[in-house]
């Protein structure tokens, strides 16, 4: 058990030793097992989190402000299109600002190639800690929560395989944040990855080198493959989610002709048949349904997409706790 992350910044979890991770695990079922009997606990009694949104949000949102009200504190819904933000307030005047006023910062700015600067540069100028909501590297909550959700399914998760796999999506070219995190985290508690997309969808090199390391570190697999079939095969885990072709082009037009090229990159019922018995599916949410995956398996016994969103709230609440005391 840790107990010196008072004030740590959460942007990535990279940046948290496996010790660390494993208190916040720790935390955060405590917390859950705590909500599940009724026993409360305001940890965060008086205190407020500014909830900073450059992009709308359902599950983040949600979870964030519930996780605050259940820690006995205040979350403070701050819209970047509806305040000063949007016409100059600078991230060093937010960090400095919204420092002084609140006991926490969580942010939610996604767009590629600045999303993450603008919270590092945040941070550095805040004295109390920031919370990614995600970035346009990072999403550590969302992946902190799958987690849980693998530990929940299968206990131990060491010797599992998870296969992280691109899907078909007929929306907008979605941030690479989610599948960047998992393929980072999940080496770090043994098990094997498996990064399945088709060759226009790759990640950032330096968090492919990363995750190797992780994977080498901890004596277990790190592959990728380009084709969607093969990356089911034997999976333990089928985490199938769409995420945008941006190291390839960052035009919407372009992004959109290379997403129609895969619309067969559906997870149905054939395909959650090649991976093992026992597999769950995961994502994140909100699905494309039956664009993404099919309603069968979203909505069928291998689906573990509602546990997923319940952890969103428990896994931000412990770090929340440890951070913000």
């Amino acid at each position: 058990m840790q107990t010196h992350l008072r004030g740590r910044d959460c942007i990535t979890l990279q940046e948290f030793t496996k010790g660390e991770l494993d208190t916040i695990l720790d935390v955060a079922f405590e917390l859950k097992r705590q909500r599940a009997l009724g026993i409360r606990h305001p940890l965060l009694e008086d205190k407020v989190l500014a909830m900073l949104f450059f992009f709308s949000s359902t599950r983040t949102r949600a979870s964030f402000e519930a996780g605050m009200a259940q820690l006995g504190g205040h979350a403070q819904f701050i819209e970047s299109r509806t305040t000063q933000i949007s016409h100059g307030d600078t991230a060093k005047e937010i960090g400095e600002i919204l420092g002084r006023y609140n006991d926490g910062i969580a942010i939610r700015q996604i767009d590629w190639k600045s999303g993450n600067t603008y919270q590092r540069e945040v941070a550095e100028a805040s004295r109390v800690p920031v919370l990614n909501m995600q970035c346009d590297i990072y999403h550590p909550h969302q992946a902190l929560a799958d987690l849980m959700t693998i530990i929940e399914q299968f206990g131990d998760p060491r010797g599992r395989t998870a296969n992280i796999s691109w899907a078909y999506a007929a929306s907008y070219q979605k941030p690479i944040s989610a599948p960047q995190s998992l393929a980072l985290l999940l080496p770090r508690f043994g098990m094997n990855v498996r990064l399945t997309h088709p060759p226009e969808f790759k990640l950032m090199p330096e968090i492919l080198d990363q995750a190797r390391e992780n994977a080498a570190r901890a004596h277990v697999g790190f592959e990728i493959v380009e084709d969607f079939d093969e990356g089911m095969k034997g999976a333990d885990v089928v985490y199938a989610k769409s995420w945008g072709a941006l190291l390839t082009t960052t035009d919407e037009e372009e992004g959109k002709r290379i997403i129609d090229k895969y619309p067969d990159w559906i997870t149905d019922e054939r395909r959650i048949g090649m991976a093992n018995d026992d597999a769950i599916y995961m994502h994140p949410l909100p699905a494309d349904r039956g664009v993404e995956v099919a309603d069968a398996v979203i909505d069928g016994a291998h689906s573990v997409v509602y546990d997923q969103a319940e952890n969103r709230l428990h896994g931000q609440k412990a770090v929340m706790a440890l951070t913000m005391s």
